[in-house]
């Protein structure tokens, strides 16, 4: 196990800043999620971290020591990519028992620990076909568990469920994140999808244009966003932004609820026009607009289905409230406003 420290980190192409004075610590055994949307530098960080990039400044420390000018096989790390890497000419089996040939590994524990990789991941089945023989799902696997077999000290992973189909996907999520927890391996995991950042990382660092926005466990990121991108990126349907004095004001859309749902007086009523509903089964999703305020984007409240929408129509103001304690506040800026409740917490 070991634990990464990056310290004020800039990697720039021609004149873009991938990153831009990111400085992280990702603690011994940790299972941290990179999350971020598409292009805003999450890969480039594990590419230098797994020393396939090189930084344009800053530093790098695995388990203390400076890894800078440290080739990338002497710093203990595994990475698994959005591309799968296989070899062309080997069965899975081989593929996944690379790695523990080169390092000579014996025999009986080449093939145990094929066996339960291949296992782990549903590829067991598949074990004497070729890569070419492969779906795109399953080739991401393979590559997957020629990681998982190499016992690393610092495991980094790109996007590697992407492939999957749903079901897989989920079942390989709580897999992996089992096998992490078991092990104790340190874990940098990289994702645009917040369902898996939340259902897996112990913390969350939120990227964005190469700069850190937050680190946090999974709560303080969703319930407490230090600026309006991270409350406006976690959640679904994300969290309700509308100007407000001389900020913004947000609330997250499972605490717009219909007056009468809520108890207590220390309550914020906001008419609410509902121009459009949505039924997904478990929940309603009603989009509209308020009025008064001037929203950054549509308004949404999401309701359980088993509540009862009598009196509630489409093209109509209704009273909706939110509780106070539930409001965000932010500045003009977009950064978050600490009130003095939470700074009494």
């Amino acid at each position: 196990m070991a634990a990464v420290v990056v310290k004020d980190l800039r990697k720039v192409f021609g004149d873009v800043a991938a990153l831009d004075g990111v400085s992280l610590s990702v603690r011994d055994g940790e299972f941290l999620v990179l999350l971020g949307p598409s292009g805003c530098g999450k890969t480039t960080f594990l590419r230098i971290i797994a020393g396939l990039e090189r930084q344009t400044s800053g530093d790098l420390l695995i388990n203390d020591e400076i890894v800078n000018d440290i080739t990338p096989r002497a710093r203990g790390v595994a990475m698994v990519f959005q591309s799968y890497g296989l070899y062309p000419h080997l069965t899975v089996a081989n593929n996944i028992a690379f790695p523990l040939r080169t390092q000579g590994t014996p025999r009986p524990d080449i093939k145990r620990k094929v066996d339960w990789a291949a296992g782990l991941l549903g590829i067991d089945h598949l074990l004497h076909r070729h890569p070419r023989q492969l779906s795109g799902g399953e080739r991401q696997r393979v590559a997957l568990a020629r990681a998982l077999v190499r016992n690393p000290t610092v495991f980094l992973l790109d996007e590697p469920l992407s492939n999957l189909d749903a079901k897989l996907r989920a079942s390989a999520r709580s897999e992996l994140k089992q096998f992490q927890q078991k092990v104790g391996t340190t874990t940098i995991y990289v994702t645009h999808d917040q369902v898996e950042a939340m259902g897996m990382g112990d913390r969350i660092a939120v990227i964005d244009h190469g700069k850190l926005r937050q680190v946090g466990t999974p709560s303080e990121i969703y319930d407490h966003p230090a600026d309006d991108f991270v409350a406006s990126f976690l959640g679904t349907p994300p969290m309700n932004l509308v100007e407000h004095n001389d900020g913004l004001l947000g609330f997250r859309p499972e605490h717009f609820l219909p007056r009468e749902m809520l108890d207590g007086a220390a309550l914020s009523e906001l008419p609410f026009r509902i121009d459009r509903m949505e039924y997904l089964g478990s929940e309603r999703i009603l989009y509209g607009a308020l009025d008064g305020f001037q929203a950054k984007r549509e308004i949404t409240a999401k309701l359980p289905a088993h509540v009862p929408l009598s009196g509630i129509r489409a093209g109509e103001w209704h009273k909706f409230a939110v509780r106070n304690a539930e409001l965000r506040y932010f500045d003009r800026d977009g950064r978050r406003i600490v009130s003095p409740k939470e700074q009494a917490r």
